[in-house]
């Protein structure tokens, strides 16, 4: 029954009706869905609040804010910076603790309160004049594995952007930078999570059953999510737009080759029969972007809107009744099976979030 179900619960996921018909496109509806996912997983809280999981769903609710304006989401937003006193995580070295900052960075542009932002400076400046500190051959540099692009590199851009102080921007760019030579393939455009799923020099290395490379689905969302959110601070001028530009029109044009029929991509991108459900973390990252880059014209409508609307049509199957976002990967390094529309995480939660509000925005035609 659960096979069955599964099938089931795609088969209807990959159901594409007219956009302008259906009303899973409409403004009120996606609000709707938005706030009663947001409220769904306020009231199934999980994780410490700076941890990396909660970083990204907080991204999420306050992208619902900015798309309904609720007065209750943005309380919510305002209890969260409360309850951590607006600090980040502990380890200022680590891109996950840095996650919740691009949080505390959008509400002190909007509240000017300074204690709103000083923690994060402080954290940010420790992490830029400290060295890393390196623990084995795969952690050998501060970005070490490509999740990490999501986590930390719109928090140095928005403090950079919000502080007027460039070296923040420098930093992202060279951290970002390093971590691109050590994990971007390419010949596939798609990120390797880390060092331990990059093909050596002399061929050897993991590989899926059907012999292609690792490419985990939620790793490069993590990716795609995090150009989104630079590209969105960085001025048309900066000098180095381009090469996030280039390498986000690449990945791009990669993940709509890979999508599958039901709209959602797989948990390992490039070995969809050995994981058969469609991956939501993952999807809603990848939705989120390609719905960004239609709307900010850096991609073409024609060729990607489609995309974009199947994929939102599948993420809006992946919520239920109550709000709740199922089909999300467990916590985890790699591609996994271990999901069904039971499983959910804050951070499925706050991809949801974040594809909605681009979304919302797109043309209807």
């Amino acid at each position: 029954m659960k096979k069955l179900g599964l099938i089931m619960t795609f088969i209807i996921c990959g159901t594409i009706i007219g956009f302008s018909s259906d009303p899973c496109f409409s403004k009120r509806h996606i609000k709707s869905l938005m706030i009663n996912a947001a409220e769904w997983q306020l009231n199934n809280p999980k994780h410490e609040i700076t941890d990396w999981t909660n970083g990204t769903f907080y991204e999420g609710v306050f992208a619902t804010w900015e798309t309904t304006k609720s007065k209750s989401i943005y309380k919510s937003l305002m209890k969260m910076g409360e309850e951590t006193q607006w600090k980040p995580g502990k380890r200022y070295y680590h891109a996950d603790d840095a996650t919740i900052c691009q949080t505390y960075i959008d509400m002190y542009r909007i509240e000017k309160k300074e204690e709103m932002i000083e923690p994060t400076k402080a954290a940010m400046n420790s992490f830029i004049n400290k060295p890393y500190p390196s623990m084995n051959s795969v952690r050998v540099i501060k970005w070490w594995w490509c999740d990490a692009l999501f986590m930390a590199p719109a928090a140095l851009v928005k403090l950079g952007m919000t502080t007027g102080d460039q070296k923040y921007l420098a930093a992202n760019d060279k951290y970002f930078k390093e971590c691109y030579d050590l994990l971007y393939n390419k010949d596939e455009h798609l990120f390797a999570r880390d060092l331990n799923y990059v093909i050596k020099a002399d061929g050897t290395g993991p590989l899926e059953a059907n012999g292609k490379k690792i490419f985990w689905s939620r790793g490069n969302g993590w990716v795609m999510g995090g150009l989104v959110r630079v590209l969105n601070e960085l001025p048309s001028d900066y000098p180095n737009r381009p090469f996030y530009e280039n390498l986000y029109k690449e990945m791009a044009a990669k993940l709509i080759n890979i999508q599958q029929q039901d709209g959602l991509w797989r948990a390992s991108l490039l070995d969809p029969n050995s994981y058969p459900g469609g991956e939501v973390s993952g999807s809603g990252l990848d939705c989120y972007a390609l719905a960004w880059g239609i709307n900010n014209k850096l991609l073409d409508k024609d060729t990607y809107l489609p995309a974009v609307k199947k994929a939102w049509k599948s993420l809006c199957n992946c919520v239920n009744e109550e709000g709740r976002v199922g089909w999300v990967q467990p916590v985890g390094a790699d591609p996994r099976k271990n999901f069904s529309e039971d499983s959910w995480e804050v951070y499925g939660t706050g991809a949801f979030l974040l594809a909605g509000s681009e979304v919302i925005k797109l043309p209807k035609k």
